[in-house]
């Protein structure tokens, strides 16, 4: 099987007791769309997006009133057994919030800053030194995330215009890049500079193009050893933004690039906002540096699969699987390596299903109506009636129970 690059070796950073980057396993994070201050709504969201895997939680943090209610939001959750680390993330009044509102600075894991966002002019390293020094001041991370939506137009323009003086000038889409990777970098040079410890910064250069996020990240990371955080910002909406951001953050990942990753998407209408934390999870596991749940192998169904008995079973499996891993983890570790397979026909139904450590081979249009099961490689039964698929979640139970209890 093949592996993929050697992990980008970084700095490691807790995160109010979440270990990103070194040697720690790569981190799936998400953020709330509830105002914050609806501290109602917002530990709830913050809840169900832990529950589906977050293992970091941003929330906005843009005024008075928000920064009020997260001790509150803080302290909720803490009563629901839910310790999930919350990052503020702030823009052009972080340093006065923070300031003015010190058990918000304080219940806070991580404070995220945007340096094109920080301030203007005089007030912007002022500004930026305040942030920095409260985050020394209460034990805070800091993640620097440029945003090329909202760049330091000064330091922009300063390297279009020594861009004008080469003798082969970049293009302006290099320009950009640059830009951001500077904004970065000089951004935690100083936060070093005011007391920083390099294990308490995080980096991340978003942008919505794939091609550019991934040549701003190689060049990031081929220029510094701080802890990325990786992300496609305004990923889009649907399969949109599910494809673009796992095309992009895929191939990063597969250099050893990122440290912690976030799966950007617009949800619909009162969408599930969960979605971009499965799927975060879903290319971590896909791609084999992170275990989750039960992998469930299905085939796609053609002509000679004409029932829907194997859609529906794997269907239910795999919603089984998921819906009974927050009680499993406890109850039977390591279940989150299990393999199951569940197929349609001959053709490839007992070889796949001999791969996975449990699998069941249904029988296709004109088979005979039986279907073997094989565990661990052998066969272990053959299921026949009208309660096939009954009969075989029986056996993936009895299965778990006694290879995993």
């Amino acid at each position: 099987m093949a592996q993929p690059a050697a992990r980008r070796k970084s700095m490691g950073v807790d995160i109010g007791g979440v270990m990103v980057g070194g040697d720690a396993p790569i981190v799936v994070q998400s953020m709330t769309n509830t105002d914050t201050a609806d501290i109602e709504a917002t530990v709830a969201q913050v809840a169900t997006l832990h529950r589906a895997g977050s293992e970091l939680v941003r929330i906005t943090v843009d005024r008075a009133e928000a920064a009020a209610a997260v001790p509150h939001i803080r302290d909720r959750l803490a009563a629901q057994n839910i310790e999930v680390p919350l990052v503020g993330d702030f823009h052009y009044i972080g340093h006065k919030l923070l300031s003015e509102y010190p058990a918000c600075a304080e219940a806070l894991a991580k404070y995220r800053i945007n340096p094109g966002n920080v301030g203007f002019k005089a007030k912007r390293d002022t500004q930026f030194a305040t942030l920095i020094e409260l985050a020394l001041r209460y034990n805070k991370t800091v993640r620097v995330g440029v945003n090329w939506g909202s760049l330091d137009q000064e330091l922009l323009t300063r390297l279009m215009d020594e861009n004008t003086t080469r003798a082969e000038p970049w293009s302006a889409a290099r320009v950009m890049r640059e830009a951001i990777v500077q904004s970065a970098l000089l951004s935690a040079e100083r936060a070093e500079e005011i007391g920083l410890g390099r294990d308490r910064i995080v980096l991340s250069t978003k942008v919505s193009d794939v091609q550019n996020l991934i040549a701003v990240y190689q060049e990031l990371a081929a220029r510094s050893d701080y802890a990325l955080h990786l992300g496609l910002t305004e990923a889009g909406m649907g399969s949109k933004g599910i494809v673009a951001s796992s095309a992009a953050m895929g191939i990063l990942l597969q250099q050893g690039i990122g440290d912690t990753i976030r799966v950007s998407l617009t949800p619909e209408p009162d969408g599930d906002r969960t979605l971009e934390v499965k799927v975060a999870q879903e290319l971590l596991q896909t791609m084999g540096f992170r275990q989750f749940v039960p992998v469930v192998a299905a085939c796609p169904g053609c002509g000679r699969t004409t029932s829907s008995t194997f859609q529906v079973l794997a269907k239910e499996i795999q919603e089984h699987l998921s819906a009974s891993m927050p009680k499993w983890r406890k109850t039977y570790p390591g279940v989150e390596n299990l393999s199951v397979a569940v197929m349609g026909c001959i053709v490839n139904g007992p070889g796949e299903s001999k791969h996975a450590d449990i699998g069941i081979s249904l029988p296709g249009t004109g088979e005979s109506p039986a279907a073997p099961v094989f565990i661990e490689g052998k066969k272990a039964a053959t299921l026949r009636g009208g309660d096939v698929a009954e009969q075989f979640k029986k056996m993936l139970v009895e299965y778990i129970e006694k290879r995993f209890g």
